[in-house]
Protein backbone atom coordinates (compact mmCIF):
# COMPACT_ATOMS: atom_id res chain seq x y z
CA UNK A 1 0.00 0.00 0.00
CA UNK A 2 2.50 2.67 1.22
CA UNK A 3 0.05 5.45 0.41
CA UNK A 4 1.49 7.46 3.30
CA UNK A 5 5.04 7.40 1.96
CA UNK A 6 6.81 10.72 2.57
CA UNK A 7 3.81 12.11 4.48
CA UNK A 8 4.35 13.63 7.90
CA UNK A 9 1.85 12.61 10.55
CA UNK A 10 1.86 14.53 13.81
CA UNK A 11 0.17 12.17 16.25
CA UNK A 12 -1.20 13.69 19.43
CA UNK A 13 -1.85 11.22 22.21
CA UNK A 14 -4.35 12.20 24.88
CA UNK A 15 -4.42 10.92 28.44
CA UNK A 16 -6.86 8.05 28.43
CA UNK A 17 -6.49 4.31 28.87
CA UNK A 18 -6.77 3.87 25.08
CA UNK A 19 -3.38 5.57 24.75
CA UNK A 20 -1.89 2.08 24.63
CA UNK A 21 -3.39 1.74 21.13
CA UNK A 22 -1.22 4.65 19.98
CA UNK A 23 1.76 2.26 19.96
CA UNK A 24 0.10 0.05 17.35
CA UNK A 25 -1.05 3.13 15.43
CA UNK A 26 2.53 4.43 15.23
CA UNK A 27 3.75 0.99 14.13
CA UNK A 28 1.17 0.86 11.32
CA UNK A 29 1.92 4.41 10.16
CA UNK A 30 5.66 3.71 10.04
CA UNK A 31 4.93 0.49 8.16
CA UNK A 32 3.14 2.69 5.59
CA UNK A 33 6.35 4.76 5.42
CA UNK A 34 4.89 7.83 7.09
CA UNK A 35 7.21 10.14 9.03
CA UNK A 36 5.54 10.08 12.47
CA UNK A 37 6.12 12.75 15.13
CA UNK A 38 4.40 11.97 18.42
CA UNK A 39 3.17 14.61 20.86
CA UNK A 40 2.19 13.32 24.30
CA UNK A 41 0.04 15.31 26.68
CA UNK A 42 1.05 15.31 30.33
CA UNK A 43 -1.73 12.86 31.15
CA UNK A 44 -0.78 10.58 28.23
CA UNK A 45 2.65 10.06 29.80
CA UNK A 46 0.85 8.27 32.64
CA UNK A 47 -0.31 5.59 30.17
CA UNK A 48 2.52 5.24 27.61
CA UNK A 49 6.15 6.25 27.75
CA UNK A 50 7.96 8.60 25.41
CA UNK A 51 10.70 5.99 24.99
CA UNK A 52 8.27 3.40 23.62
CA UNK A 53 6.82 5.81 21.08
CA UNK A 54 10.24 7.18 20.16
CA UNK A 55 11.48 3.67 19.48
CA UNK A 56 8.46 2.88 17.29
CA UNK A 57 8.41 6.22 15.42
CA UNK A 58 12.19 6.63 15.01
CA UNK A 59 11.73 10.29 15.98
CA UNK A 60 12.00 12.23 19.24
CA UNK A 61 8.73 12.38 21.16
CA UNK A 62 7.51 15.85 22.07
CA UNK A 63 6.00 16.44 25.49
CA UNK A 64 6.47 20.06 26.52
CA UNK A 65 5.52 23.39 25.02
CA UNK A 66 8.94 24.79 25.88
CA UNK A 67 11.76 22.25 25.76
CA UNK A 68 15.21 23.79 25.60
CA UNK A 69 16.77 20.55 24.31
CA UNK A 70 14.45 20.58 21.27
CA UNK A 71 13.89 24.29 20.72
CA UNK A 72 16.19 25.34 17.90
CA UNK A 73 12.94 26.50 16.32
CA UNK A 74 9.67 27.29 18.01
CA UNK A 75 8.56 23.67 18.46
CA UNK A 76 4.82 23.99 18.12
CA UNK A 77 5.14 26.09 14.95
CA UNK A 78 7.74 23.75 13.43
CA UNK A 79 5.56 20.70 14.08
CA UNK A 80 2.43 22.48 12.88
CA UNK A 81 4.16 23.48 9.64
CA UNK A 82 5.73 20.05 9.11
CA UNK A 83 2.44 18.15 9.41
CA UNK A 84 0.60 16.83 6.38
CA UNK A 85 -2.04 15.76 8.90
CA UNK A 86 -2.52 16.00 12.65
CA UNK A 87 -4.21 13.00 14.26
CA UNK A 88 -5.24 12.91 17.90
CA UNK A 89 -5.77 9.36 19.13
CA UNK A 90 -7.07 8.96 21.69
CA UNK A 91 -8.84 12.27 22.02
CA UNK A 92 -10.22 12.82 25.51
CA UNK A 93 -13.29 14.87 26.39
CA UNK A 94 -10.88 17.48 27.79
CA UNK A 95 -8.96 17.77 24.50
CA UNK A 96 -12.22 17.99 22.56
CA UNK A 97 -13.42 20.83 24.81
CA UNK A 98 -10.11 22.70 24.55
CA UNK A 99 -10.03 22.43 20.75
CA UNK A 100 -13.69 23.41 20.38
CA UNK A 101 -13.01 26.59 22.33
CA UNK A 102 -9.59 27.40 20.86
CA UNK A 103 -7.72 26.94 24.11
CA UNK A 104 -3.98 26.41 23.85
CA UNK A 105 -2.30 25.66 27.16
CA UNK A 106 0.01 22.83 26.11
CA UNK A 107 2.08 21.72 23.12
CA UNK A 108 -0.67 19.74 21.40
CA UNK A 109 -3.36 22.42 21.63
CA UNK A 110 -0.88 25.05 20.37
CA UNK A 111 -0.15 22.83 17.36
CA UNK A 112 -3.88 22.59 16.66
CA UNK A 113 -4.18 26.36 16.44
CA UNK A 114 -1.02 26.78 14.37
CA UNK A 115 -1.42 24.01 11.79
CA UNK A 116 -2.99 24.44 8.38
CA UNK A 117 -3.01 20.66 7.84
CA UNK A 118 -6.17 18.57 8.16
CA UNK A 119 -6.89 17.45 11.72
CA UNK A 120 -8.51 14.13 12.65
CA UNK A 121 -9.90 13.63 16.15
CA UNK A 122 -10.37 10.02 17.34
CA UNK A 123 -12.38 10.21 20.59
CA UNK A 124 -12.22 7.68 23.39
CA UNK A 125 -13.99 7.99 26.73
CA UNK A 126 -16.67 6.60 29.01
CA UNK A 127 -20.06 6.21 27.30
CA UNK A 128 -21.69 8.77 29.61
CA UNK A 129 -18.94 11.29 28.90
CA UNK A 130 -19.38 10.70 25.15
CA UNK A 131 -23.17 11.14 25.37
CA UNK A 132 -22.98 14.25 27.57
CA UNK A 133 -24.56 17.30 25.92
CA UNK A 134 -21.40 19.36 26.39
CA UNK A 135 -19.25 16.75 24.64
CA UNK A 136 -21.74 16.42 21.78
CA UNK A 137 -21.90 20.21 21.45
CA UNK A 138 -18.10 20.34 21.37
CA UNK A 139 -17.98 17.61 18.70
CA UNK A 140 -20.43 19.65 16.61
CA UNK A 141 -18.26 22.72 17.10
CA UNK A 142 -15.14 20.83 15.94
CA UNK A 143 -16.96 19.84 12.76
CA UNK A 144 -18.09 23.46 12.23
CA UNK A 145 -14.43 24.49 12.51
CA UNK A 146 -13.57 22.07 9.70
CA UNK A 147 -12.02 19.30 11.77
CA UNK A 148 -12.65 15.63 11.01
CA UNK A 149 -14.01 13.36 13.73
CA UNK A 150 -13.83 9.57 13.60
CA UNK A 151 -16.56 8.60 16.05
CA UNK A 152 -15.74 5.99 18.68
CA UNK A 153 -16.76 2.35 18.45
CA UNK A 154 -19.29 0.67 20.73
CA UNK A 155 -18.44 -2.19 23.03
CA UNK A 156 -17.03 -3.01 26.42
CA UNK A 157 -15.14 -0.06 27.89
CA UNK A 158 -12.17 -0.16 30.25
CA UNK A 159 -14.32 1.37 33.02
CA UNK A 160 -16.64 -1.66 32.91
CA UNK A 161 -19.46 0.06 31.08
CA UNK A 162 -20.80 -1.04 27.73
CA UNK A 163 -21.53 1.44 24.95
CA UNK A 164 -20.08 3.98 22.55
CA UNK A 165 -16.69 5.31 23.58
CA UNK A 166 -14.02 2.81 22.48
CA UNK A 167 -11.16 4.18 20.41
CA UNK A 168 -11.41 2.88 16.86
CA UNK A 169 -8.91 0.20 15.94
CA UNK A 170 -5.57 1.59 14.73
CA UNK A 171 -6.09 0.04 11.28
CA UNK A 172 -9.40 1.93 10.97
CA UNK A 173 -7.63 5.17 11.89
CA UNK A 174 -4.95 4.56 9.25
CA UNK A 175 -7.67 3.92 6.64
CA UNK A 176 -9.34 7.19 7.60
CA UNK A 177 -6.04 9.07 7.30
CA UNK A 178 -5.58 7.65 3.79
CA UNK A 179 -9.13 8.80 2.87
CA UNK A 180 -8.37 12.35 3.99
CA UNK A 181 -5.53 12.55 1.47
Amino acid sequence: MNSLKNKTVVLGVGGGIAAYKSCELVRLLVQEEADVHVVLTGAAKEFVTPLTLQTLSHNPVHTDLFDLTQEQKIGHIALADKANIVVIAPTTADLIAKAAHGLANDLLTNILLATRAPVLFCPSMNVHMWEHKATQWNIGRLKELGYKVLEPDSGELACGYEGKGRLCEPSTIVSEIVKIW
